[in-house]
C-alpha cells in the first residue's frame, strides 16, 4: 500500500508552508516515535537532557560495572576499560552530540527552508512543486523500513566491518583474545551486541538525514529559482542556506571525536606517533567538508547565471548613468550646472560604484572561505589534547609567550 500524501496548504499571502508540523529532518520515523512512547521526548524533540543520560549510561554504565565485576577496570588486560580512551570518546561525547545535533537540525533547518518561500526565491506558480517536494521528503524520512533495514546493517555488515578493520588486535577489556577466536568478556558482549550496534544506528540514521537534505536541495535547484541579483549577501540571496554548515556542525564533530579516540587509543597502547596519522586526519577533515558544503554546491549554476545576468543588467543602468553624468558635467561643464564638488551627483558615482562591485562580486557558492576555516577550527577541536604526545605542554606555553611578547 502506497503511503499516503500528507496535506500541504500554501499561504501565498504570507509565503509561508503550513502543515501539521514544520519541515524536519529530525523528527519522524520509528526511533522518533520510540522517544515519544517511552517519555524521552516531548513534541518536538523536547527533554534533551534526559535523552542524553538514557542512551549514554545505557552504553557505557554496563560496560564500567561488567568491567569492575571482572577485574578489567585498570588492570589484568593490556588495554583495561580505564584506559580505552576510545570506548569513553564514543558514548561520553560523541553520542550526546549526535543526540544533540537532532534538536539543532530540527530548529535551524525548518528556518532554512522557509527562506526560500520568505525571500521569495520560489515563485507563486511553482509553490507546489515546492510543497510536493517537502511532503516527499518527509515521506521518506518517515520510513519505518528504511530504519529497520539500517538497524539491521548495524547488527550484520557492520559489525563485521569493525572487527575486522577497526577493533584492537591486542587484549583488552572487551576482547582476551582478538587474535584468533573471539572470547568475549561479560562486558565484551554488551559492548558488542548492545552499544556499538546502538551507536552505529545514531550515527548511520544521521547519514540518511543528510541524504534526505541533499535530496530535498537537489530538487529545489530544478525548479525555477528566482534570485535576487542585487542582494548585499553576493550571493543572489541564498546566503541563509550558510545556516545548514552550523546545523550539521555537532554531527562533524561527533565523527573527529571518533576519530580522536580511535587514534589516542592506538597512540597509549599501540606505540604509534600522530604524525601517523596525518594523512588519516586530513582525509577525514576534507571528508567531512565536503560531506555539509557539496549540496550547497548545488547551486552554481543558478549563481553563474545570476552573476552575467545581474553584470549584464547594472551594465546597462550603468551606462546610462555616466552618460548623463558626462553630458551634464563634462560636455556642459561646471561652470553652467553649478560646482562639482559637494554637489550628490559624485556621490551617487561613487555609490554607483560601489554597488557595481557588489554584482561583480556574486559567487558561485553560498559560503565563505571564513565559514570553512571556522568549520575545520571547530573540527580539530578533538584532536588538539593528541598534540600533547609529541610536544610538551612546556613548549606550548613558550612558544605562546614568544609569539605573544
Amino acid at each position: 500500500m502506497r503511503p499516503q500524501k500528507e496535506p500541504v496548504e500554501i499561504d501565498s499571502t504570507r509565503g509561508l508552508l503550513h502543515n501539521d508540523e514544520d519541515f524536519s529532518l529530525a523528527l519522524g520515523g520509528p526511533l522518533y516515535q520510540l522517544y515519544l512512547r517511552t517519555h524521552l521526548s516531548t513534541p518536538p524533540l523536547g527533554l534533551l537532557r534526559r535523552r542524553v543520560l538514557s542512551f549514554s549510561l545505557f552504553c557505557w554504565l554496563p560496560l564500567l560495572i561488567l568491567s569492575l565485576a571482572e577485574g578489567h577496570f585498570l588492570s589484568g588486560v593490556p588495554v583495561p576499560f580505564l584506559l580505552d580512551v576510545e570506548v569513553h570518546a564514543r558514548f561520553l561525547v560523541a553520542l550526546p552530540l549526535l543526540i544533540m545535533a537532532e534538536l539543532i537540525v530540527h530548529q535551524r533547518i525548518a528556518v532554512v527552508v522557509r527562506q526560500f518561500l520568505e525571500r521569495h526565491i520560489i515563485a507563486p506558480e511553482d509553490r507546489p512543486r515546492f510543497a510536493e517536494i517537502i511532503a516527499s521528503t518527509k515521506r521518506l524520512r518517515n520510513s519505518v523500513l528504511l530504519e529497520m533495514v539500517l538497524l539491521v546493517l548495524c547488527f550484520t555488515v557492520f559489525q563485521w566491518v569493525w572487527k575486522e578493520h577497526i577493533a584492537f588486535r591486542i587484549a583488552t577489556w572487551y576482547d582476551l583474545s582478538p587474535g584468533g577466536a573471539h572470547r568475549l568478556t561479560a562486558a565484551g558482549y554488551w559492548y558488542e551486541f548492545v552499544s556499538l550496534p546502538l551507536l552505529r544506528f545514531f550515527l548511520f540514521r544521521w547519514y540518511f538525514r543528510l541524504f534526505l537534505w541533499y535530496r530535498f536541495l537537489w530538487r529545489v535547484r530544478a525548479l525555477p529559482l528566482q534570485l535576487n541579483l542585487f542582494h548585499p549577501d553576493r550571493v543572489g540571496g541564498l546566503g541563509f542556506l550558510t545556516a545548514s554548515i552550523v546545523a550539521f556542525s555537532p554531527v562533524l564533530l561527533a565523527h573527529t571525536t571518533f576519530l580522536a579516540g580511535l587514534i589516542g587509543d592506538r597512540i597509549w597502547h599501540g606505540g604509534v606517533t600522530l604524525l601517523t596519522f596525518k594523512m588519516q586526519i586530513l582525509g577525514a577533515l576534507v571528508l567531512l567538508l565536503l560531506l555539509v558544503l557539496a549540496p550547497l554546491c548545488f547551486f552554481v549554476v543558478h549563481l553563474e547565471e545570476a552573476g552575467r545576468k545581474a553584470a549584464r543588467e547594472f551594465g546597462v543602468l550603468s551606462s546610462h548613468y555616466v552618460d548623463g553624468f558626462r553630458q551634464k558635467w563634462i560636455l556642459h561643464g561646471a561652470g553652467e550646472t553649478g560646482p562639482v564638488l559637494g554637489t550628490p551627483d559624485l556621490q551617487s558615482l561613487a555609490d554607483l560604484g560601489n554597488s557595481f562591485k557588489t554584482v561583480a562580486d556574486i559567487g558561485l557558492f553560498p559560503f565563505s572561505k571564513d565559514e570553512v576555516i571556522r568549520l575545520v577550527g571547530l573540527l580539530i577541536l578533538p584532536l588538539m589534547p593528541l598534540t600533547l604526545t609529541i610536544v610538551s605542554p612546556k613548549q606550548i606555553i613558550d612558544l605562546l609567550l614568544k609569539l605573544a611578547f
